[in-house]
């Protein structure tokens, strides 16, 4: 497992996202009142970029279809989507958020 270092703590504020590479993988990093959470960025319905859509509580939703996935596990919520996006450990060390990718 690599550990990548993708924000530093007050660069997103919650209910924010922002886009972050690591491992080469493109993701989403989300702060939902103080706790961090990274997924795929990409939709698994059609390919949408899921942080051009809104983040509502622990859901995002795609801004092409409206498909919505919890953040915090992946898991589809709504239509038309029915596989679940990647999630990614992420974790704090002192001002530094970092995404941990099995590789």
């Amino acid at each position: 497992m690599m550990e990548y270092k993708v924000a530093e703590i007050g660069e997103l504020a919650p209910g924010e996202t922002k886009i972050v590479n690591a491992g080469g993988k493109d993701l989403m990093l989300c702060n939902l009142a103080g706790e961090y959470y990274c997924v795929d960025n990409v939709c698994t319905h059609d390919g949408g970029t899921l942080s051009e859509g809104e983040l509502i509580e622990d859901e995002i939703e795609c801004p092409r279809h409206g498909a919505h996935f919890n953040v915090k596990t992946g898991a589809v919520i709504t239509l038309p989507a029915v596989f679940p996006i990647a999630t990614y450990p992420v974790k704090v060390e002192g001002k530094d958020i970092k995404v941990i990718i099995k590789e």
